[in-house]
């Protein structure tokens, strides 16, 4: 069965995502030239539209600076 509507971990990676970006003082665009990414797909990413992959994630951990285990955590 497919579902219609993104999961709860997909908008908690997206939420993540932004919030350490954002600690950074980039913008989305400086951000994803930063790592290498198409910019449309890290916005889709941060909006929660794109089902992310696990090395895609890593990615995104390497460039915030972080471990690719705390853009899974629940935000405070």
């Amino acid at each position: 069965m497919k579902r219609t509507h993104p999961g709860l971990l997909r908008s908690t990676v997206a939420t993540n995502v932004r919030r350490y970006r954002l600690a950074r003082g980039l913008s989305q665009q400086d951000f994803a030239h930063e790592i290498e990414m198409d910019r449309t797909y890290y916005g889709g990413v941060e909006r929660g539209e794109r089902n992310v992959s696990i090395d895609n994630i890593e990615r995104i951990a390497t460039g915030l600076g972080i471990s690719p285990h705390l853009l899974l955590l629940m935000p405070d």
